[in-house]
């Protein structure tokens, strides 16, 4: 009887995992609008962007999902957001901006809701932060949240920061 004959062992090479860390944001930041003074940036993030801030973002995470009368709040109220970042860093910041849209769905005409004003905490020097804006106006008419102006404040808040005021125009 021939003898038996075992197959080979291959010899097979484990591959080493690559730990590479996330690369650091770029300053001045790409896609933001600069502040005149040259210290504060800002931009609108597209709905698409917003969803992909707040995967990474507990606290946006957490203001997009406050709910109203069970509804999540910007399914129930017309919503913005702006994402803002300074040279320096900001003891907290004010947005405002203005909702604008058609008076009913039979009247098309184009009128300013009101405005809204929205206070956010401290961020840190070139640390990005993504603001939400909520209205108090009905989602079904389809308002836009428009004019947005962030200012970045070094003084000591004298208002509940976080917060959002909404004005109704008389």
């Amino acid at each position: 009887m021939p003898a038996a004959h075992s197959a080979p062992t291959a010899l097979v090479a484990k591959a080493k995992a690559k730990i590479t860390p996330s690369p650091s944001p770029v300053w001045p930041p790409k896609g933001f609008i600069k502040s005149k003074d040259g210290n504060t940036y800002a931009k609108i993030p597209t709905a698409k962007e917003l969803v992909g801030l707040a995967s990474n973002d507990k606290a946006l995470t957490r203001a997009l999902a406050n709910k109203i009368d069970g509804t999540p709040v910007c399914e129930k109220f017309s919503c913005g957001a702006v994402q803002v970042a300074s040279s320096t860093g900001c003891t907290w910041w004010v947005v405002t901006s203005t909702v604008k849209g058609v008076v009913s769905a039979e009247d098309k005409t184009q009128k300013t809701f009101g405005t809204v004003r929205t206070t956010y905490g401290e961020t840190g020097a070139k640390k990005y932060a993504t603001i939400l804006i909520i209205s108090q106006e009905p989602i079904e008419l389809e308002h836009s949240i428009s004019n947005i102006k962030a200012s970045c404040r070094k003084d000591v808040p004298q208002e509940k920061v976080p917060g959002t005021t909404y004005t109704v125009n008389p």
